[in-house]
């Protein structure tokens, strides 16, 4: 495992959506069927931007730059209402990933989650799925209140978990999240996912390392 032997480092930490399960073509048709009951006037990277956001920063993107003349409470219900039957019952695990995190806990590495996802998508799908108790902490962004476009998330991490942020492998398929989280010192590995091939070039270049699958983890 090259982790393991180049850096020797014992704490791993993973994006959920685009990383560990295949999500995002239905958080992505989500958000877009959410945005178009208002507007047809967005950014064709809107989905780049908003990914790292978690629900709240979302909103406030929507309302704040889309200009969507909505009410937080009513765009928050849209949304879980959207996802919650996708990821209950719906969205697996990407490739490799299962026997990835299964090799990694016997090697004794401390695992964690750290997603824009809300916990009430995300512990659902990650104990239907069978993985939940593989990890010593699952974190989401409203557990920190900011966004993991924010540098501070990733210094807060590492004090919740009681590391440096340099013992920290930091796993992402989202290319603003790997750029801050190596801001903040972690070690970042890039991850392949359908609906980042936009960005796969800048991904590769950017993080300290990059994969295609979990496959490559063994």
């Amino acid at each position: 495992m090259l982790l393991d032997i180049k850096k020797n480092i014992d704490v791993y930490v993973f994006d959920f959506d685009g990383t560990l399960v295949n999500s995002m073509p239905y958080y992505s048709q989500v958000m877009i069927d959410v945005i178009e009951e208002y507007t047809k006037d967005y950014p064709k990277n809107v989905l780049d931007i908003i990914v790292p956001l978690g629900y709240a920063g979302t909103i406030d993107y929507f309302r704040k730059v889309l200009k969507i003349n909505e009410s937080e409470e009513v765009l928050i219900k849209k949304l879980k209402d959207g996802l919650y039957k996708k990821y209950s019952e719906d969205i697996t695990l990407k490739q490799g990933v299962f026997n990835a995190l299964k090799y990694l806990k016997e090697k004794g590495k401390k695992l964690y989650v750290l997603t824009a996802s809300p916990h009430l998508v995300l512990d659902v799908c990650l104990k239907r799925n069978g993985v939940y108790d593989t990890f010593d902490g699952v974190y989401s962004c409203d557990d920190f209140n900011t966004t993991k476009s924010d540098v501070n998330i990733y210094y807060m991490l590492a004090d919740k978990i009681g590391v440096k942020n340099s013992e920290i492998a930091f796993f992402d398929d989202n290319i603003n999240s790997v750029m801050t989280a190596k801001k903040a010192g972690l070690y970042t590995v890039g991850v392949y996912d359908d609906a980042g091939v936009s960005f796969k070039e800048q991904l590769e270049k950017t993080a300290n390392a990059y994969i295609m699958t979990f496959e490559e983890i063994k």
